[in-house]
C-alpha cells in the first residue's frame, strides 16, 4: 500500500502533465495542424491546438499569418532535434506538444533553450515570409541608412526582421502575459529566454551581396541585409544553453528579480539563458523527471564529444551492429543527357547504447 507522500507525489506529477504548466510553448502543437485545414476563416482559429485566448484573437485578426506560424512550429521542432542530436537530451520530448514531460514543464536549462529557439524561429520564419512575398501584410525590409561600402550598392530584398520580431513576439509571448497562470519566477524566466532568442536572431542579421559585371568580374555588388539560416541561430543558442546561468527569484530594491544563484548579486545579462531548476543527467528513463534515457541510442565509438559511446551510454557500454548499405556508385555522365550508375554494397558498423 502506498504511503501518503507517495500518493501526493503521483497526484502532483499527473496534475503537472494535465494542466499544462508549460503553457508558453504549447503553440508548438501547431506543427500537427492538418494540411486540410485551410486557415482562411476565423472559425478555424478555434480548431488550432495549444493556443491561449490571446493567441486565438491574434489568429482571427491576422489569418494570413497563421500558415507561416504553423511552418514556424514545424521548423522549431526540426531545429531543436537537429541541434541536440548528439546529446543525451535530444529534444525528442518537443514532439509531445502540447502535453510535455517535466524536462520542458519545469524551469530547466532545456526549457530555456526551447523557449529561446521557438521565439527566434517564429520571428525568423515571418521575416523570411515577408521577403518571399508570402505575406500580404509586409514586404522587404528597409534599406539600411549606412553606406554599403566601396563598389557596393543596396538592392535586392532584405529580410523584414522588424516585422518578424514585432509579430513573432506578440504571438509567442502572449501565453506568458496571461494573469493567474504559473509562478512569477517562471514567467520572468520564460520571457527573458524568449528575448534572448530574439536577440540571437538580431545578431544573425548580416550583409549579403551578389556580384555583377562583365564575365563575372564583380565590378559592382548588390547587397542587402539577410538573416543567417535557422540552424546557425540554433547553434548560437545551444552555446548559450551550455553556459546557461541558474537563477533565483530574489528581492532587489522594491521588486523581485531573477538573479544568478551562485554568483555575486548582479542583474542577469541580456544575452544569457537562465534556468530555475537543475536537470537530471538523462541517462536512465524516468518520466517523473522528464528523462527518456539513452538506451538504444546510437553513439560514435571514435568521438571524444557528447556523442561518444562513453558519454552517451553513461558508462553502461554498447552493442556493435553491422549493416549492409546498398548505394549508387561509379556514376558516369553520358552526352547527352543521362547518367548511369552501378549498385555497390558496403558494410557499416553501428554502436548502440545498452
Amino acid at each position: 500500500m502506498r504511503t501518503r507522500p507517495q500518493v501526493c507525489e503521483t497526484l502532483l506529477f499527473a496534475l503537472a502533465l494535465h494542466t499544462g504548466v508549460c503553457y508558453g510553448i504549447k503553440w508548438l502543437a501547431l506543427s500537427k495542424t492538418p494540411a486540410a485545414l485551410a486557415l482562411n476563416q476565423t472559425q478555424h482559429c478555434k480548431q488550432l491546438e495549444g493556443l491561449v485566448s490571446a493567441q486565438v484573437q491574434l489568429c482571427r485578426s491576422n489569418l494570413e499569418l497563421m500558415r507561416t506560424i504553423v511552418h514556424a512550429a514545424r521548423d522549431a521542432m526540426k531545429a531543436c532535434r537537429r541541434a541536440f542530436a548528439d546529446m543525451r537530451w535530444n529534444c525528442s520530448s518537443i514532439e509531445l506538444a502540447p502535453n510535455y514531460l517535466l524536462d520542458l514543464e519545469r524551469g530547466t536549462r532545456e526549457s530555456a533553450f526551447v523557449y529561446a529557439l521557438s521565439a527566434a524561429t517564429i520571428s525568423h520564419t515571418i521575416a523570411r515570409a515577408c521577403t518571399s512575398g508570402d505575406l500580404p501584410g509586409c514586404s522587404c525590409g528597409p534599406v539600411p541608412g549606412e553606406p554599403p561600402g566601396p563598389g557596393n550598392r543596396w538592392g535586392g530584398c532584405a529580410d523584414n526582421l522588424s516585422y518578424g520580431l514585432l509579430m513573432g513576439a506578440k504571438f509567442s509571448d502572449a501565453p506568458m502575459k496571461v494573469k493567474k497562470t504559473g509562478s512569477q519566477a517562471n514567467k520572468l524566466m520564460r520571457l527573458h529566454n524568449s528575448e534572448v532568442g530574439r536577440q540571437a536572431l538580431r545578431a544573425s542579421l548580416e550583409t549579403k551581396c551578389k556580384c555583377h559585371g562583365v564575365s563575372g568580374s564583380c565590378s559592382i555588388r548588390t547587397c542587402w541585409k539577410g538573416l543567417q539560416e535557422l540552424r546557425d541561430v540554433a547553434a548560437d543558442l545551444k552555446t548559450r544553453y551550455l553556459s546557461a546561468t541558474k537563477v533565483v527569484h530574489r528581492p532587489m530594491g522594491t521588486r523581485k528579480h531573477l538573479v544568478p544563484k551562485d554568483l555575486d548579486i548582479r542583474p542577469v545579462k541580456d544575452s544569457e539563458l537562465v534556468y530555475l531548476q537543475s536537470s537530471p543527467d538523462f541517462c536512465m528513463k524516468n518520466e517523473k523527471v522528464g528523462s527518456h534515457g539513452t538506451q538504444d541510442r546510437q553513439c560514435n565509438k571514435t568521438s571524444n564529444g557528447s556523442d561518444s559511446c562513453d558519454l552517451m551510454c553513461c558508462g553502461r557500454g554498447y552493442n556493435p551492429y553491422t549493416d549492409r548499405v546498398v548505394e549508387r556508385c561509379h556514376c558516369k555522365y553520358h552526352w547527352c543527357c543521362y547518367v548511369t550508375c552501378r549498385r555497390c554494397e558496403r558494410t557499416v558498423e553501428r554502436y548502440v547504447c545498452k
